[in-house]
């Protein structure tokens, strides 16, 4: 019996790791870095400098643009109209998360951006037109005046409503809190 393309493109990407030694995420850094924007440039970058094979090089280019570009979508529609002045907030704790480590993901929603490994550690929420939410999975951590206790999903929050807020002491538990969820 014949399995859908659905069904067929979810064992790809399972295989992923196996049949080209690294996963998805990888790839994408590595394409970032080789400055190829476009499919076909991309597929032959894969194919040429990494042996990837046509069909997991297709796959890997595909997700990859298809990925960014919902990913910028997605954050432009939050940090439009009011709440435009908060995105330079936003993209320095995605630049920090970033640097935490190679297997951070970024999953942006609708009204959020989730930050994840193997589980979510972080969210970015930009809650009012002048702060985000940056909710952290601290379970067991006590509150304070600034890490106040938040939800089921992230246990504490801190309020930020400038770039500077987003200081030494919020970096400490952002990273406590990726280092948990390996």
């Amino acid at each position: 019996m014949a399995s859908s393309p659905e069904q067929q493109l979810a064992t790809m990407l399972a295989n992923l790791p196996e049949k080209t030694g690294k996963p998805l995420n990888e790839w994408r850094q590595i394409i970032a870095a080789s400055g190829h924007e476009k499919h076909g440039q991309i597929v032959k970058f894969l194919k040429a400098e990494h042996g990837v094979t046509h069909g997991f090089a297709n796959l890997i280019a595909r997700k990859t643009l298809e990925d960014s570009e919902e990913e910028v979508d997605l954050v432009a529609a939050q940090y439009s109209g009011t709440k435009a002045d908060l995105r330079p907030i936003h993209d320095v704790i995605v630049q920090f998360a970033n640097s935490l480590g190679s297997d951070v993901e970024i999953a942006p929603k609708k009204a959020s951006v989730s930050l994840r490994r193997k589980k979510q550690f972080a969210l970015i929420t930009p809650a009012t037109k002048t702060r985000i939410d940056l909710g952290l999975a601290l379970k067991g951590e006590p509150s304070t005046d600034r890490l106040e206790a938040y939800n089921a999903m992230c246990s504490h929050r801190v309020r930020l409503d400038a770039v500077d807020a987003f200081d030494d002491e919020v970096k400490a538990w952002m990273k406590e809190a990726y280092d948990r969820s390996g």
